[in-house]
């Protein structure tokens, strides 16, 4: 994972420690079961991959490339494992939380826990998931009953009506429909309706040159998925060409992510009754009576041409085409939790064709994934318990006020904001939230049925609690309590309607953050995390938003023009790195990322001074480097990481973030003070000129 930006669209595993002194809720009462565990740190295998002076190449000069100064010698001596995609960071701390959430799955389906309790349904979860002879013995049985009702669909109405019941079930197949703050009225949740229903990762793949194969390998994975389904191999190869088809047909009439980045391409409000108008063959009315939720007044339609094709494509696209791309998906969807030749054919595809994944990931790893995407947030409860240290929460709070001050001060003194926007920037500075750790207030979960039976239904009744969650949020005000990722999550967001910046236990560690490090490792570390959040507030999308969360332009034109030339600049940055041969990273579908990076960067550094200045006792070269060097090494540090070929070439049509390379280069080359760390000259390849460098916070 990488540092991300929230949009309605992300271990410490150091000491255990007592909660009590941060204010930490109690558990509702059916949930009183999930204790405090006693858990043995002793057990944890994955190395540490804090800043280490020792890995550092001295053949490389920092001026030329410091992502090869720092991490060179790592990352040839730590190539991508059979079972990744991607390895550096990110990754060893993830394994890390794993090792942890791997004792407290096994402790919770070990112990004898009360029905409807957090560790019982984590136990459910986990005990059918990893019955592989259950599983194999089941093979389609499990999904029949639903496959039965497709083959049942014989016209466009039979459709809708089935489409409907089915996000009733948390099953969305054509458009995502979820619930989020109303852009104009960010205090009160409205439902957001988006485009959808495709199966590669994002519309390039579906008329691309480049994509060719992968789009041959994609028909053959429906084709082999219909046939495990039992459809009749002949018939099979045919209905994956016209689910191929029809995916097209929907992939021409989408949004491209680069699109998507603008708001008011996510946002166009409407009634029910103005939406049925523009689509007869779906009535959006009937959708929300069955799903029971108060949208028919006002609800979110964005990407209108492509709800128009939708809907032509309910009265022109046969029947069985349609129950072709539905069971395609429904099989597709469920293949992970059934049994071997399925979750075989589903990895294939979609880990190693598109993503050069060698190895599927043990069994018990990929039956953790489910316990998290079902239960994540009740398994951050166990986690924050067990591992997560009081003190690191109270260092956390303090190294985001010393951040905001410094943030403060760059909006105040920034040469090219006038008077007036400044006095906003400055109000929503005001109103950031900060949110460390894990949620004041943890979720309730009773009313989730689960059962030693079916590993497929406890997953399904997990998706449709989960998604009936959601859906009880609409026309609500909203609960700026609850947080958008779980604790054990390696990542942080910022969250533009709440105006919040989000920081889960499990990225407290080292390359990030050590309480007994020196100030540069941690300001280099989490100190440019907590900027680079901050700064999501001021890039291109976030900037759009207003002190209050609301989707609301609170800049002069000349301003926004100001700003625009220097985001430009930033663009054309990353457009000319290229990542494979002939293929270069897309400025503007990484621009928000870089924005972050470059702005969270240079309040950290200035954060960092204001630090040593109070306590200059600290400001001391440590294993020969000063605290400026190890504060930019500490960055490239974070940012070490090997891609499969694959995984990047998707990562580059996909990703709002540039790859590690880059975020470790980019953003210094554009800082005088990384050059006289350095003391690199003018002309070194990490020496931006003063036409070319980017100046923006």
């Amino acid at each position: 994972m990488t540092l991300s930006k929230l949009v309605p669209l992300s271990l410490t595993v150091a000491i255990a420690a007592s909660l009590a002194a941060c204010g930490k809720t109690e558990a509702p009462a059916a949930q009183a079961e999930a204790a405090k565990p006693a858990f043995d740190l002793s057990r944890i295998t994955t190395p540490s991959v804090a800043f280490n002076a020792a890995d550092v190449d001295p053949a490389v000069s920092a001026c030329t490339d410091l992502n090869g100064f720092v991490n060179g010698k790592w990352l040839k001596a730590n190539p991508v494992p059979g079972d990744q995609v991607t390895w550096g960071s990110f990754e060893i701390l993830r394994e890390r939380s794993l090792e942890v959430q791997h004792a407290l799955v096994e402790q919770a389906a070990a112990a004898d826990a009360k029905a409807g309790t957090v560790q019982a349904q984590i136990g459910d979860i986990w005990k059918t998931g990893s019955d592989e002879a259950a599983i194999e013995a089941a093979g389609i049985a499990p999904l029949q009953p639903e496959l039965d009702r497709i083959a049942a669909l014989q016209n466009g109405a039979a459709i809708a009506a089935y489409l409907r019941q089915a996000y009733a079930q948390g099953q969305g197949f054509l458009f995502s429909l979820y619930a989020s703050p109303d852009f104009k009225d960010s205090a009160n949740v409205i439902a957001y309706v988006g485009q959808g229903g495709l199966g590669l990762p994002e519309k390039g793949y579906y008329f691309d040159e480049s994509q060719a194969k992968v789009r041959e390998a994609y028909v053959a994975y429906i084709e082999q998925l219909l046939t495990l389904s039992g459809v009749d191999a002949a018939q099979a190869k045919e209905q994956a060409r016209a689910v191929m088809e029809f995916e097209t047909r929907l992939a021409k009439a989408s949004l491209s992510r680069i699109e998507l980045r603008d708001p008011a391409k996510r946002y166009n409000p409407v009634s029910a009754a103005d939406a049925d108008k523009q689509t007869p063959n779906f009535s959006w009315t009937a959708l929300f009576d069955t799903l029971k939720v108060p949208a028919k007044d006002r609800f979110s339609l964005a990407q209108p041409g492509f709800f128009g094709e939708v809907d032509k494509m309910l009265a022109d696209v046969p029947a069985a085409t349609w129950q072709a791309y539905l069971r395609f998906h429904t099989v597709d969807n469920a293949a992970p939790y059934l049994s071997k030749a399925f979750e075989q054919a589903n990895f294939d595809f979609f880990s190693k064709t598109l993503r050069g994944q060698q190895e599927m990931q043990p069994r018990w790893k990929r039956v953790l994934e489910s316990v998290n995407g079902a239960m994540g947030e009740a398994l951050g409860q166990l986690y924050v318990d067990a591992v997560f240290p009081a003190e690191s929460k109270v260092a956390m709070q303090h190294l985001v006020e010393n951040l905001s001050v410094a943030l403060k001060a760059r909006l105040e003194n920034l040469p090219w904001m006038g008077e007036e926007t400044r006095k906003k920037a400055l109000e929503k500075w005001a109103s950031f939230t900060p949110k460390i750790g894990y949620p004041d207030k943890w979720r309730d979960w009773s009313g989730l049925a689960t059962s030693g039976d079916s590993y497929l239904g406890n997953m399904q009744a997990a998706r449709a609690f989960n998604y009936r969650y959601m859906l009880d949020k609409i026309g609500k005000p909203v609960d700026r309590t609850e947080w958008g990722m779980t604790p054990q999550t390696v990542n942080a967001y910022y969250n533009a309607t709440k105006n919040e910046i989000v920081f889960p236990a499990a990225i407290l560690q080292p390359p990030f953050f050590d309480a007994k490090a020196d100030p540069a490792l941690n300001y280099g570390g989490i100190g440019a995390v907590i900027g680079h959040e901050m700064m999501h507030g001021y890039d291109d999308s976030g900037s759009q938003f207003a002190a209050n969360g609301n989707f609301d332009n609170w800049w002069t034109d000349a301003d926004r023009s100001a700003f625009t030339g220097r985001t430009d600049q930033l663009v054309a940055q990353f457009d000319g790195y290229e990542a494979l041969p002939g293929v270069n990273v897309k400025g503007k579908l990484t621009l928000g990322e870089n924005i972050g990076d470059l702005g969270g960067l240079t309040v950290a550094y200035d954060a960092l001074q204001m630090a040593l200045k109070e306590d200059p006792s600290k400001n001391v070269a440590v294993d020969g480097y000063s605290e400026d060097q190890r504060f930019f090494m500490n960055w490239a540090t974070v940012w070490r990481r090997n891609f499969t070929e694959g995984e990047l070439r998707v990562r580059l049509n996909t990703d709002p973030h540039a790859p590690a390379n880059f975020r470790a280069n980019g953003a210094p080359s554009n800082m005088p003070s990384f050059a006289a760390a350095f003391q690199c000259k003018a002309g070194d390849a990490m020496v931006r000129g003063d036409d070319k460098r980017v100046v923006i916070w």
